[in-house]
């Protein structure tokens, strides 16, 4: 079931020559996180922009949940909506327990339920509930971070617009934070827009990724799909198609291992879910050419380095095959 669909969106600025967003025509799947990929101005965050009607369409439809968003008072439609941005976004005069609470105080909540909502939300992020009496200058980016997808969440929003929320953050914070939006996604199923202009975080995060180019959608399509059948060399050039460890980072141990639940206790063990190119790693620092597939604690398979071999000499073998890691 689409939960977002463009049909056909064009946005023009009274000032601009061409327009920012040009025949826009896409849908997202309920429970879908799909990142908005492309170079600086591409029209990313104007797109975002357009879902919560900070921009007003210029010509065309956009539908939420079967909805034109038109016939949405924009008050409700944005309560309906959860929006991170890259700097947090939080109010500074606000204690963080203040800052999560916002929505749902605007929406007239108990404030009994209000306080379990962020004690809920707090620890939900990783956060101790004594950060709630602080302000925002007194915490860390990457905790600011946390507590902007805390407030994001507090109404319980069934879409979430995230624009580049994770860019200002140091890269060891950005991949435990990238870790643990797929982590709450694969327990909440919210609906994700995330603008990226990072094609690794693109590719770890998305089921699908959007491309833009001069505000048109370029190619839409899966992790795999992006980089083994590109749809222009401006496509093949912006996510590295020749990049071999790149492909392999978004194929799954599973869909290419042999199937049995015998147990070799001499082989080093990996987790179904994770990627070849983990895999691979792996087997580089072992010396080893085989490895144990397992789920959870039972063995389901193996994986040899002719299997990864396989994966690169054709990739068409691979129908898709997104990972969650």
């Amino acid at each position: 079931m689409n939960m977002l669909e463009f049909e056909q969106v064009n946005l023009q600025f009274p000032s601009a020559p061409e327009p920012t967003v040009c025949n826009c025509t896409f849908a997202v799947n309920s429970g879908e996180l799909v990142v908005i990929l492309g170079p600086s101005g591409c029209g990313k965050t104007t797109l975002l922009k357009l879902i919560n009607r900070l921009y007003e369409v210029t010509r065309g439809q956009i539908f939420l949940d079967g909805t034109d968003i038109q016939d949405i008072p924009v008050t409700s439609l944005r309560r309906q909506m959860g929006y991170v941005i890259q700097q947090g976004g939080l109010f500074p005069h606000m204690t963080i327990a203040q800052n999560i609470a916002v929505v749902p105080k605007l929406l007239g909540w108990p404030k009994t339920q209000i306080a379990a909502r962020v004690e809920e939300l707090l620890d939900l992020v990783q956060l101790s509930p004594r950060l709630g009496r602080r302000y925002p200058s007194q915490l860390s980016g990457g905790q600011q971070q946390r507590v902007g997808l805390a407030r994001a969440l507090a109404a319980n929003p069934a879409v979430l617009l995230m624009d580049e929320p994770f860019g200002a953050l140091d890269a060891i914070t950005r991949k435990a934070l990238q870790g643990e939006l797929l982590t709450l996604q694969a327990q909440f199923y919210k609906t994700i827009l995330f603008v990226s202009h990072d094609i690794e975080e693109a590719l770890r995060l998305a089921d699908r990724i959007l491309i833009l180019n001069h505000g048109q959608l370029v190619q839409y399509g899966t992790p795999w799909q992006i980089l083994t059948q590109p749809a222009s060399a401006f496509v093949a050039e912006l996510v590295g198609t020749e990049d071999i460890l790149r492909q392999l980072s978004v194929v799954a141990v599973e869909s290419v291992m042999v199937s049995t639940s015998s147990v070799n206790s001499h082989l080093l063990k990996i987790g179904s879910q994770e990627t070849l190119r983990q895999a691979l790693s792996l087997l580089l620092k072992s010396g080893q050419s085989q490895l144990q597939v397992i789920a959870g604690e039972r063995a389901i398979g193996i994986l040899d380095l002719k299997h990864i071999q396989a994966v690169w000499q054709d990739p068409a073998m691979i129908q898709d095959s997104p990972s969650s890691t």
